[in-house]
């Protein structure tokens, strides 16, 4: 088949490498226009744009698909079916109805469940066991076209969205080989979603990375977990912002004198929250590197020492 792939993030280039490998031809790539990243503000490409290019393929990045110009270029590439994946840019119903087969989404929850731009990320921060990968017919709703494949991933015991990321690209795209493979045995059955167990993953904000201390250690630890490696958890003490990397909840019975360190040796900081206390195993101070604890303790002991109140 003739194949438009639609991406941008790591999460897209994983997928799109097992289309590359494929017997599919890719005739083109879509992804975001190049941004401004890093510490020296360089003009970056998206992971997608730079893996496409190395292998020849071509690559468009309009600003919007609501262009009639952009709806054009699309129709003129005549695919047989357009694949997206964290792309970043809303499809109209013009470009929906381009390829043959339509638009494809690989999108990182068990829908209908964490529809929206952050479902690895809000999964972890509300306990959840397990997650996966659907496989979607797209229709002009957000995420709320038929179901085509969907595969479990369980989520273990604190593991990080960096970490739950990569899981579920490399089985993004195995299942859409999978999708792919049904789709040319003429086995592919789309069913609707079961809107009654919906729920909605919205877009992550710097603004919630800040720690309330007046909450429960799992509710902490589960924020923390889920905001490795963006926006990372942040907190004060003594005046300085540091970002929390690592974490892990202890029981402690309810408590009065939230945020406080009750205790700090090699082994972590532990904190007093709402009820339990929060082992702190991994932390950066401003300008300094991401440290365990036990590494932390000799230049920061009268920081880091009994005593003292996060905020």
């Amino acid at each position: 088949m003739k194949i438009v792939f639609a991406g941008t993030p790591e999460i897209a280039k994983t997928v799109l490498q097992s289309l590359i490998n494929s017997q599919h031809e890719l005739v083109a790539v879509y992804t975001q226009p190049d941004r401004v990243a890093g510490r020296g503000r360089q003009l970056t490409a998206s992971p997608v744009k730079t893996l496409a290019l190395e292998h020849g393929i071509a690559v468009y990045q309009p600003l919007s698909l609501k262009d009639p110009n952009a709806q054009a270029e699309l129709a003129s590439l005549k695919p047989d079916l357009m694949i997206v994946v964290a792309y970043g840019l809303i499809l109209p119903q013009a470009v929906l109805d381009i390829p043959r087969y339509g638009c494809w989404n690989v999108h990182v929850s068990l829908l209908p469940k964490w529809r929206g731009a952050a479902p690895i990320q809000r999964a972890i921060e509300a306990g959840d066991s397990e997650t996966g990968v659907s496989i979607m017919q797209m229709d002009a709703g957000l995420d709320t076209g038929d179901i085509l494949y969907q595969t479990n991933c369980p989520i273990l015991p604190h593991m990080t969205a960096a970490e739950l990321h990569d899981k579920l690209a490399n089985l993004g795209a195995a299942a859409l080989s999978e999708t792919l493979s049904l789709l040319e045995q003429n086995n592919l059955q789309a069913k609707p979603q079961a809107c009654e167990s919906m729920s909605y993953a919205k877009k992550l904000s710097k603004e919630e990375a800040f720690i309330d201390w007046n909450q429960t250690a799992i509710t902490i630890a589960r924020k923390i977990w889920a905001f490795n490696p963006w926006p990372v958890a942040q907190a004060y003490i003594n005046g300085e912002l540091v970002r929390i990397w690592g974490a892990e909840p202890l029981e402690g019975g309810r408590r009065l004198d939230c945020g406080k360190i009750i205790k700090a040796d090699k082994n972590g900081i532990d904190v007093a929250c709402k009820e339990g206390l929060l082992r702190i195993t991994e932390l950066q101070f401003p300008g300094g590197k991401v440290l365990p604890i036990k590494d932390l303790l000799n230049s920061k002991q009268t920081v880091l020492k009994a005593g003292n109140h996060f905020s």
